[in-house]
């Protein structure tokens, strides 16, 4: 049995503004109507796997815990307190199932693309041969072209029936890991066949990989089991302890363990993988016109070659433009020629240096009861559009600085205003006074709809105070 871990950390800042730290691409449907996590998890249907292990951080932990719902799987969620790479990571699923049948661990990043389930389901198989006998593997992408935006791997000694049997495909031993090349470098990886780009994906058994790590790296092996020491439930989310996890180093599984096993072996992957680094890699996964376009969304062009555009809910035109990214949303606008596209991460930058909710969050903000959209704003008022999940509710809470006025567009809200709990249907509304304990539920069948208006001197998220709430965020 496997158990896969689907490390879904990363805030994928080159994909801004749809990527956002509070909403990073592995949360987003970039292609058809699954989000890339859900596509990693679905992969998955063909081979003989356990409930995966989900790996994240607090802010996105109901994120995560909706969109396996959603796809209803049953995997457990273990939250970071603090991004510590992928070596501690894995240490912790590691320590945490060795005792449970000591699994096959298969490692897999939330933000990956696959075209050819077929080819990544045989890969897996022959990587559990390997697996099987003490090795870890690690799946080499053969490349298709002289890419100087990933680490590369190169082969070493073919493994011959004595290890992998009955099987047509490759394996070999690792012969090296190699830093991002440059142009030149990554032409000659190219075109001696023997390396492929380094995919971050492994499968190896829970305690042969705490073996090396705790011959190799003993103080990553040491912190992580002493963060496990104190573990609690919350639902769906397994949390570890803060302070030991953050004495632990910051280290990749390619640096703590690859380059220093002897048993290191690569199986390559010809599967159409893609890590959708940059706008232009999903330009090159995307369907285009016969001028080379992909739109998405309601778009009209002229002259228009080579582009990449994503309209939100407006109308995006575009006249005489060539190898051009035009990224649309509520609140932000990105226009960038394509060759220069791995420069986004320096907007993402300043706007984080300059603390602008742009670089954190969007307009529409998502939470475990449901969403709200800012919709208008000024010096002491703001709009919000809130939807509530059927049957959820929002905390026990009340505000310092601000008053609530709540308006029911359609569903049926169940509101606690200070020492009053009532309905409120369609067309109906409520004040809520500075100071005031409140609280809103949905008792519904169907989603609650409503508008709020907020004012008073000071408007942000963090003047809320919880008395009693259901998902744990007291």
């Amino acid at each position: 049995m496997i158990t896969p871990i689907i490390l879904a950390g990363g805030s994928g800042s080159r994909l801004w503004p749809l990527s956002r730290s509070l909403y990073p691409k592995q949360f987003l449907a970039l292609q058809g109507n699954r989000t890339m996590l859900q596509e990693t998890v679905l992969r998955l249907s063909n081979l003989d796997v356990s409930a995966p292990q989900v790996v994240c951080n607090e802010d996105h932990r109901f994120i995560a815990a909706e969109q396996l719902r959603e796809i209803e799987s049953n995997g457990s969620i273990i939250l970071e307190p603090v991004g510590r790479n992928t070596a501690p990571a894995v240490a912790l699923i590691a320590e945490i199932t060795k005792n449970n049948n000591d699994p096959l661990l298969l490692v897999l990043a939330a933000d990956h693309t696959i075209e050819n389930k077929a080819a990544f389901t045989h890969a897996v198989n022959q990587a559990v041969q390997l697996a099987n006998q003490g090795k870890l593997v690690t799946f080499g992408i053969v490349p298709t072209e002289a890419h100087t935006g990933y680490g590369y791997i190169k082969r070493g000694k073919s493994l011959d029936n004595t290890i992998i049997e009955k099987t047509q495909s490759e394996s070999y031993q690792v012969a090296e890991f190699v830093e991002k090349p440059d142009s030149k470098t990554a032409t000659q990886y190219l075109e001696s066949g023997e390396y492929y780009w380094n995919s971050g994906m492994f499968l190896f058994r829970a305690s042969r990989y705490l073996q090396e790590l705790e011959k190799f790296r003993p103080d990553i092996y040491v912190a992580c089991k002493k963060s496990l020491e104190k573990t609690s439930r919350d639902q769906d989310f397994i949390r570890i302890d803060e302070q030991e996890f953050s004495n632990c180093p910051n280290e990749s599984i390619d640096y703590a363990i690859m380059e220093k096993t002897d048993d290191a072996v690569v199986v390559p992957l010809d599967a159409g993988w893609n890590d959708i680094g940059s706008w232009s890699a999903l330009w090159e996964m995307n369907d285009k016109d016969s001028r080379g376009n992909a739109n998405i969304g309601n778009i009209i062009l002229q002259d228009t070659s080579n582009c990449l555009i994503h309209a939100g809910e407006r109308l995006v035109t575009a006249v005489g433009l060539e190898g051009m990214i035009i990224i649309d949303t509520k609140d932000a606008l990105l226009v960038a020629s394509k060759d220069k596209v791995q420069d986004v991460k320096n907007i993402v930058e300043e706007l984080k240096n300059k603390n602008s909710d742009e670089y954190k969050i969007h307009r529409e903000v998502y939470r475990p009861w449901g969403k709200y959209e800012s919709i208008d704003n000024g010096h002491s008022y703001q709009v919000k559009r809130i939807t509530v999940k059927a049957g959820e509710k929002l905390s026990i809470q009340m505000h310092h600085h601000r008053a609530e006025h709540w308006i029911v567009v359609s569903g049926t809200a169940k509101v606690t205003n200070g020492d009053n709990t009532f309905l409120l249907a369609e067309n109906e509304s409520t004040f809520i006074p500075i100071g005031i304990i409140h609280a809103l539920e949905n008792p519904g069948k169907v989603p609650l709809e409503m508008i709020e208006v907020q004012s008073g001197t000071y408007l942000g998220e963090d003047d809320i105070v919880r008395f009693k709430d259901r998902y744990g965020r007291i």
